[in-house]
């Protein structure tokens, strides 16, 4: 309990700012349902803008994987106001620099720039949500782009593959189960009509949600906000978010790929799992610190302790969580054991380990140690402005309200022992809600470098 005290102390001594803190971040909403948060921070005189979408690749339609990340390629392209490319000329001319990115369930465009260009971010921004302008070039232009880097990302890397191949296999009908990029032989019939389609139908105001973060006031940042983006007009049909949900799972699933350009063969099991749900962080909470004890730190982690250190059996092991969802998320476990241990082996040393946890239990000196560097780590957090406006972007459309962001820490810091061995229970309970993978090299490939 010392830790625990300590960390009170600390978290009240160090964060008179945070974000959590009264004053520091604020939200508002336009007449026509575009949400906004503002986070102060006055530091330096620049500000992050940006913009999200509550749409991603699981919004998708059937039959046009890949087109969510299209459509933010095509982003950059004309409106009826701005050339082809000019857009982001302009953020450079400004000294600014500028992108985009997409996931399964948002699409974000963003701006670093100082912060009286504020205005000119919004205004350009404004312009593209409503207006952009696409021509049949843009599309095959741009379609060639994706396909290649879909090359460069993932047809090229044997790692990239197999974990494409376990979500596949993990989410038997939640469009989880479709990589965001899309599946090559739907990328290469992307049209214009699907991306039209699909920008008409999500990039709305009522559908976005502005995020501004660094040295500005809020009270301009709103005004900036109903100049530019209160004129738009709000999507009236648009449709509510819902997503086929994962039928009850009664088989276990392996999967096995094999790759000649595989350096380390490992093993990995993937297990569905809650996510943070607002109001409710608890158990994605105790999901977090089981994430952390079992493979945070290669020295003290569980997993990493055990395999790597004391018994000398792995090249590396860990695991991972990802909290911040929409719909059902993942946890994953993963061995990769030293030359001459099978992948058999070694995910037979990941279930003693699991299973010898399970019945030893979590040291509570090692618990406290790893609430206190999560802790710390938000505290770490506050420095990086781009970072905290992202925080709350994949929050708020994932389904979470900025009190739940602001409620995260403490969730964290209130969690016991016993509530992350009630969690890992459940989860390790049964393997029919996991799919465990062996990416290997092909026994040919192995038998014939032997005999170099």
């Amino acid at each position: 309990m010392i830790l625990r005290r300590l960390l009170t102390i600390a978290v009240a001594a160090t964060l008179p700012g945070a974000l959590w803190a009264a004053g520091e971040v604020t939200q508002f909403t336009l007449e026509n349902g575009m949400e906004a948060v503002v986070i102060e921070d006055h530091r330096s005189p620049a500000v992050v803008h940006m913009v999200w979408y509550r749409t991603g690749a699981a919004d998708e339609p059937p039959g046009v994987s890949g087109i969510a990340h299209f459509l933010e390629h095509l982003m950059f392209k004309s409106t009826d106001d701005l050339e082809n490319g000019e857009f982001s000329r302009i953020v450079e001319a400004n000294g600014g620099s500028d992108n985009a990115f997409t996931s399964w369930d948002y699409t974000a465009y963003f701006q670093r720039v100082a912060a009286d260009r504020l205005g000119l971010m919004m205004q350009m921004e404004a312009d593209r949500m409503r207006d952009l302008v696409i021509t049949e070039a843009d599309v095959v232009t741009e379609r060639s782009v994706v396909l290649e880097e879909r090359a460069q990302r993932t047809d090229s890397s044997p790692g990239a593959l197999f974990n494409e191949q376990m979500r596949a296999a993990l989410y038997l009908n939640h469009p989880y189960r479709i990589p965001i990029i899309g599946w090559r032989h739907e990328m290469l019939e992307l049209d214009l009509d699907d991306a039209l389609a699909f920008y008409e139908r999500f990039y709305a105001p009522n559908n976005a949600i502005l995020i501004v973060a660094g040295d500005v006031e809020p009270e301009e940042v709103q005004r900036l906000a109903e100049e530019h983006y209160g004129p738009l007009q709000p999507t009236s049909d648009l449709p509510e978010r819902v997503r086929p949900s994962e039928p009850d799972h009664i088989a276990d699933r392996t999967v096995r790929f094999e790759d000649g350009r595989v350096a380390n063969p490992y093993v990995s099991r993937t297990y569905l799992a809650p996510e943070r749900d607002s109001g409710a962080q608890e158990d994605a909470a105790a999901l977090t610190l089981l994430a952390e004890i079992l493979g945070g730190n290669g020295t003290t982690a569980v997993l990493g302790r055990t395999l790597q250190n004391e018994e000398g059996r792995a090249l590396f092991a860990g695991a991972y969580y990802q909290a911040t969802s929409l719909d059902d998320t993942s946890f994953t476990v993963l061995n990769v054991p030293v030359p001459g241990i099978s992948l058999e082996e070694a995910e037979a040393d990941l279930d003693r380990v699991i299973a010898d946890f399970l019945e030893i239990g979590i040291d509570p000196a090692q618990f406290e140690r790893i609430q206190f560097r999560y802790a710390a780590s938000e505290i770490y957090n506050q420095d990086n402005v781009q970072g905290l406006a992202r925080m709350y972007g994949v929050a708020l459309t994932t389904g979470l309200t900025v009190e739940d962001v602001q409620a995260w820490p403490d969730v964290i810091a209130a969690t016991t022992a016993e509530e992350v061995m009630q969690a890992a229970r459940a989860l390790f309970g049964g393997d029919t809600r996991s799919v465990t993978g062996y990416l290997d090299r092909p026994a040919a490939v192995e038998a014939e470098e032997a005999t170099q």
